[in-house]
């Protein structure tokens, strides 16, 4: 080794500056970068970056010339193919750009948003002819990738040497098709995947290049647009209702040029009506050479002409590679699965299959099968699959590594229990899909489900309706219309022996004696409800015209949808002058609702039950003025209905009276009327007092002390006296209008006292033998009756068929239910469920959790009849083991503050926090941003229970009686704010949010996403809050000072995030539900 090197020190002159010295901000690193060095980095630029840099210095002038010099691949719109290319371009520009580039190859992204069809002398414009001059200025140029229309034809025409890259897919497409959407494809176009919607086009020639053609909503012009198809390189064909010759026959070259595409994995055409038996035949000629032979999916939608054996040979032919079939409707059958069984084949890699496949076109447009064929569609009218149980079990032998199955519209379909057998177990199925199947019953399914090995995702759609009121007792099923006359269903109730008319209109009274002891769970008659009483929901008596109902405003309680339907007005009959008076439901917020009078001009229907003599009439019994906002409708007897009819005829046109009375809320009132000689009685402002001018009824002494008691006067002394010393018959309260009961067997109500609603005013007017009357109420359990019928159009009143779904399953991931007739729904053992989203269930009202300890996702959204404290206390009373987001959307108001009470102050060992959300239409910002903090809260007290011995929170009885005011032992505080324009209020005992609201961005901060606190609750990303670690960083204090206080807290959190769009009864849409 030589000697060491002396290092030498410099020295420096007064006036000399180090280099090291120079700031950072004052050197110029890119101009000391050599060109290639700079186009190499262009390489990773967006060219409208890249011209950019031309006006920053000489030198990167320079290197850009360089780089599109020698650029060979350009795209103009950054790899967006989705967007438009940088606007402002004109011919010119355009031109001057391209002859930059002369060696240019491939060109992307050439997608202007407006181009003229031609130039215009002294008019600078970016047109089509410009265009072309502008490519072909460029002599290497091989291909373009574009969107338009027009701009491609030219190019096919003026340059057809050049290739179209990528998918060319126009994108001014939409139905009807606009006449101004043409396109002429060329023979042997150089084009490999073509998407094609809402265009004319005059026919499809040979394209030996193309691989994907892709027709939705096109319109084939020429007499035999298929004369000349032959794509042999063809891997996709799609053609979805499109408008092309409705001769069978024209469609024989079609099926057979799709034969001659040996690598054909994509069929599907809906509506289109080729020949029936022509795939059959086709099939037969091809597949020893390759036709079909690859086809990994067919779909086979609205085919009028299909037969069983084309789908059939195309699933035999395919069966080594197919992975998914959707079968239309009039295919959907048992004889296909029954002859692919015979086949005896095996289809390894089978993995989805679809059942009465409808397209999405025809089932949201709004057009009838007359408009669509209008437009040049074919003329099909689907009538739903008639595959049944059998046809079922049949599938998985057929397909025994099915792993996904969505089934729509099949009635014939009744127990899934039956769908497994030795040979079909279903093993591998891992989500069903069921939709409008109204005939599944619902118990199989659920032993279904629990015989399901490997099943995940359940997703129900219109399922298990709720039958309509009346439909289970004349043998209908619920809404199939599938099922059997009543005369044909014997009766299960002894209350009623309506074998037939005649019996029924001869022995009346026989009919009309109840027995005691009968007690019929199913229909739950009572003894004292007439087998002749009628909810007036359908046409009036004979003579009289049919109420027209307004469009319903509120929902308040439990009928089917049809019932409450017909019950927005309720009929009071009233034979005072002859004249009909109705008295209307009010709206929930207090608004007085004028009733409407009824002219008597026209033909209504005939009653059932006509012929009643007077004497019957007379010893008819009364129904009872219904007061409870749980239950609506107007129940009057036939008799009832006889007299008033007779009322009205019997008095002169011109003396009928147009008084109108202000109505009860929710509030039916029952009365009658025997003779057309009843003094009208006197009104005063706060009450009508009913006036008997016959005969009447006298109570019983022990009745009159028990049952004569007011709601409004605990006590019953003021008003009794005041009743006593008026009318002996009267029965009405002068206080509050409410009706005293006096006979000893009327059917009470279930409603209790307090639940009674208020009521201010009532018009009731009593026949000779009749009272109108309410009875005491009971708190029991509701149960809504009627008489059996023998038409569904005979009003019913019952309450909602109990639904019960309960899973079991041990796979079981997430069940999506939208517009089920489901009432409760239990899990009875689910240790994988983690989700459970109910949209638009009507009568959905609980939910029991007895097994399902990581469900962490609860989705209501406008169940209208939903027990929210019941379905909150069930989630909240699980162990805590997970953290809980239950997001609700109640279509009913919501009192907050005992929501808050109950909750706060209940035994859950949970963080809580409540979001009130108040956009409208609904803002999902807040909703979808909770999820990315809450989980943060809980990992920050995990984190200091664990590992910094940090006392842990209880919530036991010991603690509930410690603290039984507010703040029941929580820090409970508010936050409010406005998140594009809706304001938003959430209540909390959430730890830390506070501070980590407050703190200031940290290194870890990210500006790229969007929402800060004035946008949303909490943005973590904002704050550089990315872990619980760089948390617990910026909370040191608060977490010492809370040690320091020993205040516990909890390892779990729940966010229950209520939005308050749907509150007034009337659903929002909502693209995102």
């Amino acid at each position: 080794m030589g000697p060491r090197k002396k290092s030498v020190k410099t020295c420096l002159m007064n006036n000399e500056i180090p280099e090291e010295t120079i700031s950072d901000e004052t050197k110029d690193y890119m101009n000391q970068l050599s060109h290639e060095v700079l186009c190499h980095i262009f390489r990773y630029l967006p060219l409208q970056d890249i011209m950019c840099m031309e006006c920053l210095s000489r030198k990167l002038k320079e290197a850009v010339t360089l780089y599109l010099r020698v650029v060979r691949v350009v795209d103009l719109c950054a790899g967006r193919w989705w967007e438009y290319m940088p606007s402002g371009f004109t011919d010119s520009s355009f031109l001057t750009l391209l002859k930059k580039m002369p060696d240019v190859e491939q060109l992307y992204g050439l997608h202007p948003r407006y181009l003229e069809r031609r130039r215009v002398r002294g008019h600078e414009a970016f047109s089509i002819p410009g265009v072309l001059e502008a490519l072909q200025a460029c002599p290497n140029l091989v291909g373009v990738e574009t969107s338009h229309l027009e701009l491609v034809e030219s190019i096919w025409t003026y340059m057809p040497h050049v290739h179209i890259l990528g998918k060319f897919r126009n994108r001014n497409g939409a139905f009807p098709i606009p006449p101004e959407n043409k396109l002429k494809i060329p023979i042997g176009a150089k084009i490999q995947t073509l998407h094609l919607v809402g265009v004319n086009v005059p026919e499809i020639p040979c394209i030996p290049m193309l691989r994907h053609l892709y027709m939705k909503w096109v319109r084939l012009t020429k007499p035999q647009p298929f004369k000349d198809f032959l794509c042999i390189s063809l891997r996709t064909f799609v053609m979805r209702n499109c408008a092309g010759p409705t001769n069978s026959l024209k469609y024989v070259p079609l099926v057979t040029g799709l034969a001659s595409a040996r690598n054909l994995e994509h069929l599907e055409m809906v509506r289109v009506p080729f020949l029936g038996g022509l795939i059959q035949h086709v099939v037969e000629d091809s597949w020893r050479s390759g036709g079909f032979r690859n086809l990994h999916t067919i779909v086979l939608g609205a085919c009028k002409n299909a037969l069983e054996v084309d789908l059939g040979y195309l699933i035999i032919t395919a069966a080594r590679r197919l992975h998914e079939v959707r079968i239309q409707p009039s295919l959907t059958k048992d004889g296909v699965f029954s002859a692919l069984k015979m086949a005896e084949l095996e289809f390894p890699q089978f993995e989805t299959l679809h059942l009465g496949y409808v397209d999405e076109f025809l089932l949201q447009s709004r057009m009838a099968n007359a408009d669509l064929v209008k437009y040049g569609l074919a003329d099909v009218v689907e009538n739903p699959g008639i595959i049944t149980d059998i046809g079922m079990k049949a599938v998985n032998e057929v397909f025994s590594c099915i792993k996904y199955l969505a089934i729509y519209n099949c009635p014939h379909l009744h127990n899934p229990y039956n769908w497994i057998s030795d040979h079909s177990r279903w093993t591998r199925l891992v989500d069903i899909n069921l939709v409008r199947c109204h005939a599944l019953k619902l118990d199989s399914f659920g032993q279904f489900i629990e015989l399901l090995p490997s099943l995940e995702f359940i997703s129900l759609d219109q399922m298990f309706r709720e039958p309509p009121k009346g439909c289970a007792r004349v043998g209908l099923s619920a809404g199939t219309g599938i099922g059997v006359s009543s005369a044909l269903v014997s009766n299960q109730n002894s209350n009623n022996d309506n074998d037939n008319n005649a019996q029924n209109n001869a022995n009346i009274h026989d009919n009309n004696h109840h027995h005691p002891d009968d007690s019929d769970e199913e229909n739950d008659f009572r003894p004292d409800l007439q087998p002749g009483e009628q909810q007036f929901a359908a046409d009036g008596p004979s003579g009289l015209q049919r109420v027209v109902k307004p469009t319903p405003i509120t929902v308040h309680d439990s009928e089917s949808d049809d019932e409450e339907d017909s019950l927005e007005l309720q009929e009071v009959w009233i034979p005072k002058n002859g004249a009909r008076r109705y008295s209307e439901r009010e709206e929930k917020s207090g608004e007085s609702v004028q009733s409407r009078e009824l002219s008597v001009s026209g033909k209504g229907k005939t009653p059932l039950r006509k012929r009643y003599s007077s004497h019957q009439m007379g010893q008819s019994k009364q129904c009872p003025l219904e007061e409870s906002s749980c239950e609506k409708g107007c129940q009057v007897t036939s008799e009832q209905i006889k007299a008033d009819m007779k009322a009205a005829r019997d008095i002169p046109e011109k003396k009928k009276n147009k008084d109108v009375y202000p109505s009860c809320s929710s509030a039916t009132a029952s009365t009658a009327g025997a003779s057309s000689s009843h003094s009208t009685a006197s009104q005063s402002p706060d009450f009508v007092r009913t006036v008997n001018s016959g005969g009447s009824s006298e109570p019983s002494p022990s009745e009159v002390d028990v049952s004569r008691q007011c709601v409004c006067s605990p006590g019953g002394s003021e008003d009794s006296e005041a009743m006593e010393e008026g009318d002996a018959e009267s029965s009405v309260c002068p206080r509050c209008c409410c009706h005293r009961p006096q006979e000893p067997q009327r059917r009470t109500s279930r409603c209790s006292d307090e639940e009674r609603p208020s009521t201010s005013r009532a018009c009731v007017v009593n026949g000779p033998d009749e009272v109108a009357k309410t009875k005491p109420r009971h708190a029991m359990k509701r149960k809504r009756t009627a008489d059996k019928s023998t038409s569904t159009s005979d009003p019913v009143i019952e309450d909602d068929h109990v639904q019960v779904l309960v899973l079991k399953s041990k796979n079981l991931v997430g069940v999506t239910m939208t517009n089920c007739g489901i009432t409760d729904l239990v899990l009875k053992d689910c240790p994988k469920m983690m989700f459970i989203h109910a949209t638009r269930c009507r009568v959905l009202k609980h939910l029991k959790v007895e097994n399902a300890p990581i469900v962490n996702r609860f989705d209501y959204a406008q169940c209208k009849k939903l027990n929210m404290d019941q379905v909150l206390d069930q989630i909240l009373r699980m162990p805590p083991e997970r953290n809980r987001i239950i997001y609700l959307r109640p279509m009913q108001q919501v009192d907050t503050l005992t929501l808050e009470q109950k909750l706060f102050s209940g035994p859950y060992p949970y963080h809580i926090c409540i979001i009130h959300e108040f956009s409208n239409p609904p803002n999902v910002r807040n909703k979808v941003r909770i999820r990315s903090w809450m989980d943060t809260i809980a990992n920050i007290n995990q984190e200091l229970i664990k590992y910094e011995f940090f006392p842990e929170a209880t919530r036991s009885e010991d603690d509930l009686k410690k603290y039984p005011k507010y703040p029941w032992g929580r820090e409970i505080y508010t936050l409010e704010g406005v998140v594009d324009g809706a304001p938003y209020s959430m209540i909390s005992d959430f730890p830390w949010l506070r501070s980590l609201r407050a703190a200031e961005p940290n290194s870890f901060a990210r500006y790229d996403f969007e929402d800060d606190e004035e946008s949303t609750i909490y943005a973590p990303r904002r704050k550089g809050q990315l872990s619980a670690d760089i948390c617990m960083e910026t909370i040191g204090e608060e977490i010492s000072e809370m040690r320091q206080m020993k205040k516990g807290v909890f390892q779990r959190v729940v966010a229950i995030f209520i939005h308050y769009c749907d509150v007034n009864g009337e659903p929002v849409e909502d693209d995102y539900i």
